[in-house]
């Protein structure tokens, strides 16, 4: 045997060695993938085979493939192959549940019910998955289009974002899926945002804050580069600039506060604050005390540490015209002042108070009474119910006419006679008793007896409504007053002589009055301090007017748009009069004939209702003023639809419309608008039921209508010939 020989037997028997020593298993596990010319749908099916899978293939899956591998597959492998032969020919495998594998085309994946990765098991390759990937720096909606540009879009990729959570939504194959969220992980990124505090020693940090945000805005860098915009923020409780940005911009923008943060040249600082809501005037009081506390202090601690003496004066004056403060002091000193006037100069909360008083009174009056008279003497009079028979019977005396006299001149030859004619009564007295009747009088005269009959029944019903409303400042009394001014004489003095005939006069408010001073607490709740007052003219007596007052004053703590009852009245009265001759009287059904009765009953229920709405912006305010504006726009809008009794040609005055538009903001101008083009969508659809309701109703009007015509028709002709039959038939009979 030669050496080629040997080396040959030894070389096979080695692969023959390895062979019998290498698992059975892993030469199973081992596929070849050489497909050509081949059916897809038979290339679905050897895979099948092989991997020991069950796999569905969509009826639209067709054509052919051409496939070669010089190398032999494990099972991983060799599905990974199948997956990306079927991505190549535009196809897709959906695994689901029973180890079912299901190919469908690549756009209607998507929506199949594929796996949901996670970063534990991402999937690889051609696998179809969903992935759910939470951003926390940046929002879903603005990173979703880049992504959908790098995801196959029109196949079965797809990129989903929702806002409410800030999630993205990813779904395609497993290998693109990855590199996406990779990129999203890359991309949502603070950066290198690192805070850092700068504290102090000169400078006022609000003032370095506005430098340097003055800055950023004139150079543009915030407008071009805003991710290199570094962002402040002054600390006024320890006088630090907090700066947030990256490494760059940070140190730039701190070596910048390092260079302000220096000692002014001169002791002086002045520094003109302009006010927006306090009052120059109020704060100067404010602040003088103050301010002497904080130079005291100064000069106490420069003491103690042995420095330079510096003038520590601090001066504060008021401009009125402008509403501005003029301050004189250290850096330090004007920081600490700055701080107090900011937490004073605030927008001081308003409260509408709405006070309602609501009084309902009811009265019923009955009277009944007879009064008699005689000539000879004698009678029965009562004055309980109205006038008395002898007022009447003064009054009828008194207006008799004196009769016509003539009277002539005695002892003269010639008498001269004068002719007096008839004079008219005073019925002044008459009128007055007359005054007095209430209800039905009625008298009766025979010879010398007279009686007076009179019979009086009343009822009374009031209801008063009154609502009052002022609006003030927190901590500001207002009061508020509608009614009249009522002459009322204080003093007199008349001499003798007729040296001072003077009378001194002073003049009374009557009507509804409102005087508040609210106090605004931290939460929703005001403390009122209310005085309330209804008051008016009763009547006249023997000596000056009388006034009837209702006064109410409290301290109430109430919630904003709460009504709350201050007080009130109930009050009940029945009142009972009886006049009549003794004994007579008391007699049963005749004791009528000489009494006089009367009832009366009154009830009265005041109450007195408060309602503060605080008011903490203008916004709230405009609500307010805009309701109560429209209202009586309407009412004045109803008068004018009604027009003017005998002037039809006459217009009332009507306010102009109260365009809010102005005064809110374009969003809530917006919802208006929405919700008027809906109104007016809702009032077209009405209409157009509406029109085609009237429509129907008349059609089945009209063939009502014919109906009945028809019917009326047919009744007549056959009438007709009824009556034609009957007249043939009695001429036949004759």
């Amino acid at each position: 045997m030669d050496k080629k020989s040997i080396k040959r037997s030894l070389v096979a028997g080695l692969v023959m060695g390895a062979a019998l020593l290498t698992p059975s298993l892993a030469w199973s596990e081992q596929f070849a993938a050489n497909f050509k010319g081949a059916d897809i749908e038979e290339f679905i099916n050897i895979v099948g085979k092989n991997l020991n899978k069950t796999i569905i293939v969509d009826p639209t899956v067709r054509g052919k493939i051409n496939v070669r591998s010089y190398d032999l597959l494990d099972e991983e492998q060799y599905y990974q192959f199948f997956l990306n032969v079927l991505q190549v020919y535009g196809y897709a495998a959906v695994q689901v549940e029973n180890n079912i594998i299901k190919v469908i085309k690549d756009k209607d994946a998507k929506t199949a019910a594929i796996r949901v990765a996670d970063d534990a098991s991402p999937g690889m390759g051609d696998e179809m998955v969903t992935r759910v990937v939470p951003l926390y720096n940046t929002e879903a909606k603005l990173l979703a289009p880049l992504l959908r540009q790098l995801n196959d879009n029109a196949g079965g990729g797809n990129v989903v974002n929702y806002d409410q959570s800030n999630v993205l939504m990813i779904t395609g194959r497993a290998a693109v899926v990855n590199k996406l969220v990779d990129i999203v992980h890359r991309v949502d990124k603070q950066g290198d945002t690192t805070v850092e505090v700068v504290n102090l020693k000169f400078a006022s940090a609000s003032e370095m804050v506005r430098i340097i945000e003055s800055l950023y805005r004139t150079t543009g860098n915030q407008a071009q580069l805003p991710g290199q915009a570094p962002k402040v923020v002054a600390d006024e409780r320890l006088n630090s600039v907090v700066v947030s940005g990256d490494e760059k911009s940070r140190e730039r923008v701190v070596s910048l506060i390092k260079q302000l943060d220096a000692d002014q040249a001169t002791t002086g600082n002045i520094k003109v604050r302009y006010l927006r809501y306090a009052k120059a005037e109020d704060l100067v009081e404010v602040l003088t005390g103050f301010a002497q506390k904080l130079a005291d202090e100064k000069s106490k601690t420069k003491s103690s540490a042995g420095s330079s003496q510096r003038r520590n004066d601090i001066n504060i004056m008021a401009h009125t015209d402008t509403n501005a403060l003029v301050i004189s002091a250290e850096p330090d000193q004007m920081r600490t002042l700055e701080n107090v006037i900011d937490q004073l100069d605030i927008r001081r909360a308003q409260v509408l108070v709405e006070a309602i008083i609501v009084e309902v009174a009811e009265g019923d009056n009955v009277g009944f009474g007879i009064q008699m008279a005689s000539a000879l003497g004698g009678g029965t009079q009562f004055n309980n119910i109205g006038p008395t028979i002898g007022e009447i019977g003064a009054g009828v005396w008194d207006a008799q006419p004196t009769k016509a006299t003539q009277t002539c001149t005695i002892g003269t030859t010639n008498p001269v006679c004068t002719d007096n004619p008839e004079v008219l009564g005073d019925i002044t007295t008459l009128a007055t008793a007359l005054a007095k009747v209430n209800g039905m009088a009625w008298g009766l005269a025979a010879g010398d007896f007279g009686a007076l009959v009179q019979a009086v029944s009343s009822d009374t019903t009031s209801n008063v409504l009154a609502t009052p409303s002022i609006t003030t400042l927190d901590n500001q009394e207002a009061s508020f007053i509608v009614g009249d001014e009522v002459p009322v004489i204080t003093g007199s003095t008349a001499s003798s002589d007729n040296s001072n005939p003077f009378q001194s006069v002073e003049r009374k408010e009557v009507g509804v009055k409102l005087k508040v001073t609210p106090l605004v607490n931290e939460g929703t709740s005001v403390k009122l301090i209310i005085e309330q007052e209804v008051s008016g003219v009763n009547g006249n007596t023997s000596v000056d007017v009388t006034f009837s007052t209702r006064r109410l004053t409290t301290t109430v703590m109430a919630d904003s748009g709460e009504i709350v009852v201050l007080g009130g009245l109930i009050n009940e009265e029945v009142q009972e009069s009886v006049q009549k001759v003794p004994f007579l009287g008391d007699i049963p059904w005749l004791g009528q004939l000489f009494r006089s009765s009367s009832s009366k009953k009154t009830k009265k229920n005041l109450m007195v209702f408060i309602k503060p709405t605080i008011i903490r912006d203008g916004m709230t305010m405009q609500g307010i003023s805009g309701r109560k504006y429209n209202y009586f726009r309407a009412l004045q809008l109803e008068q004018d639809d009604k027009g003017i009794n005998l002037m039809p040609n006459s217009s009332v005055p009507v306010l102009p419309e109260w365009n809010m538009s102005e005064h809110v903001g374009p969003e809530v101008n917006d919802i208006l608008e929405r919700y008027k083009q809906g109104q007016g969508l809702d009032t077209r659809m009405r209409e157009t039921n509406s029109t085609l309701r009237t429509i129907t109703e008349n059609k089945e009007k009209d063939k009502q209508e014919a109906a009945a015509e028809a019917e009326a028709k047919i009744k007549a002709a056959q009438e007709a010939v009824d009556a034609e039959q009957s007249g043939s038939g009695g001429s036949n009979a004759n």
